[in-house]
């Protein structure tokens, strides 16, 4: 066996055959402390075989450690892997774990495993939390001089509230007490351990000092991980950040557990939430540089462009687009049955998710109380933005103390910003949770309200992969909930409620507008959608127009949209009224009165003669010069045709020759010629003007 970086000192090889170490450089933690300038870009791995580049497809886990503090963790897995994971002067001094701690070794069946080690201090619950939300298996590691202690239990309770479904004990320091006190700490680990995931797991007995059970340590942790789940290689790219720092001559590094997806040099990723971008110089996995890191996999990026002050532990990196950080988030919540007090509605907690830790109020959905022991749904308001998926696990600690007392899972990373009652919001919570994969989509079409949603984007919020949101979309399509946008769905997809509701509205909208204004073609397109709700983007309200005249119950002429029934006809009243109107204009050659004085001098209705008068203006019978200044078509084009014929001789015309030309005083002359500028027959040069072209 090949094995670089010491073994303890007792030791001589604890492994068995086809078991495999090495040593990683030296680690910067994710929060204060010098930054390290230690290559983890340079340094090989002894005993990595395949990695992402080889020529078989490997399983990728993560293993991470728990416990109190001083029941040898970090001992254990140096034993176990050769890697000291206390690399601090401080952690060196004072003999315990301070910051999180990665080592790794390659399973007899080929399995990568990382190692995350964490802290057991109480003191530091916040990093060991950091270390283990992306673990796939636990060595919960219990000394058998001490037995079941504080950490322990709440270590324990961390894991079961993230859902880590794999574990054992690793029962150390077995060399120190006699066969009748390890038989006692046995049994009440086992209470401990009664009714939680690791209920009837092994406990192996071991000491990392005389090499006693770490082979059958190793193969407790083989089986184990022979029956994890692997992680989604085809899910949503994610790393949660644990640790920044700086490389000379490369720049920014950060490390992480790669949750889901893949990712690949060259890549382009964001930093979020502030969302820096960049895009990946150069990977490695356990220290070995790849081309491609997969999901389950402890993985180093170099991201250049980017300073190490503008990332942190807690921060995400995943592909840009994909996540969008929010303030709030909609989640179950179990409260742990040792809680040492009921929660209170919007009490401040410490709000854990993947590396990050944000102060947040917990808003109680049903109750004002919740007991311990007791589950339910809640909205969490954070103090700082956060990025999450659907089926993501969370803690919680009380504000003051820290402690841990529940967690739970997100169920909708980006709810809806419009208040709702809370009756609404649990029906829709209880869906997600609890409905299936149609279902769940649906709801998310519902919550998107007027603004389509795209396969891609329903991926985000429901972490479903493409096929199983393709599917869906068909079944919903097909029952006649989900109407997609485009020919082919490319412009996303709406719930059939929400259209149905568009389509009211705007034939609503028509309906006011012509009882109002009956004399007229329609309403303008951008008046009509500014009367519709304000989610509503301009490209969907022209798919919904382009509907509604399809199925012929609007017509759009010009930029004038109408009911497909109306047509503006006008009352023997009114058409005797409009004769009079355009006798007026007409007779009125190029200096008509305004229209209030045509009105007053057919002494007719006002309102009436106003209605026609648009009609009119609409019609084109009378053509608008300016505010007050109105003429008819016919003298209108004699206008036009008078001055192109000036312009025939003359390469200028003024004031002076307008008053001449049309025998008009100034009043009528300049707005004539303003108006013929507006429509590009004329342009300004001075007091005077010239052919627009």
């Amino acid at each position: 066996m090949t094995t670089r970086g010491s073994s303890p000192p007792a030791i001589r090889s604890p492994l068995p055959p086809g078991w495999r170490i090495g040593r990683m450089a030296s680690r910067r933690q994710g929060g204060g402390g010098p930054r390290s300038s230690a290559s983890l870009v340079s340094t090989r791995v002894t005993g990595y075989s395949g990695g992402c580049g080889g020529r078989q497809r490997m399983r990728h886990l993560i293993i991470g450690t728990a416990g109190h503090i001083d029941h040898g963790k970090t001992t254990l897995v140096k034993a176990l892997t050769g890697i000291d994971t206390d690399r601090l002067k401080e952690e060196k001094e004072r003999g315990i774990s301070i910051e999180l701690g990665f080592a790794f070794l390659t399973l007899p069946d080929g399995t990568q495993a990382g190692i995350v080690d964490v802290p057991g201090h109480e003191r530091f619950v916040k990093t060991m939390l950091a270390g283990v939300g992306g673990i796939d298996l636990v060595i919960l590691v219990i000394a058998a001089d001490e037995g079941v202690m504080p950490q322990t239990r709440e270590h324990l309770h961390i894991c079961e509230l993230l859902r880590v479904k794999r574990g054992l004990v690793a029962l150390t320091k077995a060399d120190l007490v006699d066969e009748e006190w390890l038989e006692m700490v046995r049994a009440d680990i086992a209470g401990t351990l009664q009714g939680t995931f690791l209920d009837g797991c092994p406990v192996v007995p071991c000491s990392s000092t005389t090499g006693r059970g770490l082979p059958e340590l190793l193969a407790a942790v083989q089986a184990q991980a022979a029956t994890a789940e692997s992680k989604r290689t085809d899910g949503t790219l994610r790393l949660p950040i644990d640790r920044v720092f700086t490389i000379r001559g490369f720049g920014t590094v950060v490390t992480g557990t790669l949750w889901a997806g893949s990712l690949a040099v060259g890549d382009e990723v964001a930093i979020l939430p502030a969302d820096h971008r960049s895009r990946v110089r150069r990977l490695q996995v356990h220290g070995q540089t790849v081309e491609r890191a997969v999901a389950g996999q402890r993985t180093a990026v170099n991201l250049p462009g980017l300073e190490v002050s503008q990332i942190e532990r807690g921060d995400l990196l995943c592909l840009p687009g994909t996540l969008r950080p929010s303030e709030g988030l909609d989640a179950t919540l179990s409260l742990l049955p040792d809680a040492p007090r009921p929660l209170v509605n919007r009490a401040r907690v410490r709000f854990h998710l993947g590396t990050s830790e944000r102060l947040a109020r917990v808003v109680l959905l049903d109750r004002e109380e919740l007991q311990p022991g007791a589950e339910t749904y809640v909205h969490l308001r954070l103090e700082s933005p956060s990025a999450a998926l659907p089926q993501d696990r969370y803690v919680i600690r009380s504000y003051s103390p820290a402690v841990t007392i529940g967690g739970g899972t997100i169920l909708d990373p980006n709810p809806p910003r419009e208040r709702r009652s809370r009756a609404k919001m649990v029906e829709h919570l209880r869906v997600l949770e609890r409905g299936s994969a149609t279902e769940r989509i649906e709801r998310h079409l519902l919550a998107a309200g007027f603004v389509p949603v795209t396969s891609d984007e329903l991926r985000g919020r429901s972490d479903l992969d493409a096929a199983t949101v393709a599917q869906s979309l068909r079944e919903l399509s097909a029952k006649g909930a989900a109407v997609l946008v485009g020919a082919k769905g490319e412009g996303g997809a709406l719930h059939a409620e929400r259209v149905a509701l568009l389509e009211k509205e705007i034939l609503a909208r028509l309906g006011e507008f012509h009882a109002k204004e009956p004399l007229k073609d329609g309403l303008a397109k951008e008046e009509l959608r500014s009367k519709l709700p304000t989610q509503l983007i301009p490209a969907t309200f022209g798919w919904v127009l382009a509907r509604l005249t399809e199925a012929k119950r609007v017509a759009v002429e010009r930029d004038k949209v109408r009911l497909a029934t109306h047509r503006p006809t006008l009352s023997a009243a009114e058409e005797e009224l409009k004769a009079k109107i355009e006798a007026v204009y007409r007779g009125a050659g190029f200096q008509p009165s305004t229209p209030d004085g045509v009105f007053a001098s057919l002494q007719a209705d006002r309102k009436l003669a106003q209605a026609v008068f648009r009609r009119m203006v609409d019609d084109g019978v009378l053509v608008k010069i300016k505010e007050d200044i109105f003429l008819h078509r016919d003298r209108y084009q004699e206008l036009r045709q008078r001055v192109l014929a000036h312009f025939g001789t003359q390469p200028r015309i003024n004031v002076g020759t307008m008053k001449d030309l049309f025998g008009v005083s100034r009043k009528y002359a300049i707005p004539f010629l303003e108006h013929l500028d507006d429509v590009r027959i004329t342009r300004r040069q001075g007091d005077e003007r010239v052919p627009y072209k």
